[in-house]
């Protein structure tokens, strides 16, 4: 189990499964990067020096291509200012929402050859995320 919340739990893995995997799904992530990445040790970028953010850019370029291949798409993107209702001790370096036309296209996203070895720069940059599935609806004029 990660106690950082940096990649899913089998059980999260299961939950995510078990819903409907037909519908466009939109996934709310909520990053935290490390202020210096940590590679494992057998990877090229283990001795270099870089930060959170700069691996998690890397995991955004290597990624990017697999995300278009699976007719995915970043919806919305917004800069981390304040939280007004939450724990105040949790700030957000990356805050974004990704769209994909179904949970299938996320899971041949994940299961890419490709995006597994990208995924180590992910691994290596982030402090802390919280990755929410929601499925889209309509916007409107009130809360409800």
């Amino acid at each position: 189990m990660s106690d950082n919340h940096i990649d899913p739990t089998r059980e999260q893995f299961d939950a995510f499964k078990s819903l409907p995997r037909d519908i466009p799904i939109e996934l709310l992530n909520l990053v935290c990067f490390k202020d210096k990445a940590t590679y494992p040790d057998d990877h090229a970028l283990a001795n270099k020096t870089l930060t959170g953010a700069e691996a998690y850019a890397n995991y955004g370029r290597e990624t990017a291509p697999i995300l278009d291949k699976v007719r995915g798409s970043i919806l919305w993107r917004g800069a981390f200012q304040t939280t007004l209702i939450g724990p105040m001790d949790e700030a957000w370096d990356a805050c974004f929402i990704a769209r994909y036309p179904n949970a299938h296209a996320f899971l041949a996203m994940v299961s890419d050859p490709d995006y597994q070895a990208a995924v180590v720069h992910r691994q290596a940059s982030v402090l802390t995320s919280r990755l929410v599935r929601t499925h889209p609806a309509d916007g409107g004029t009130s809360f409800v």
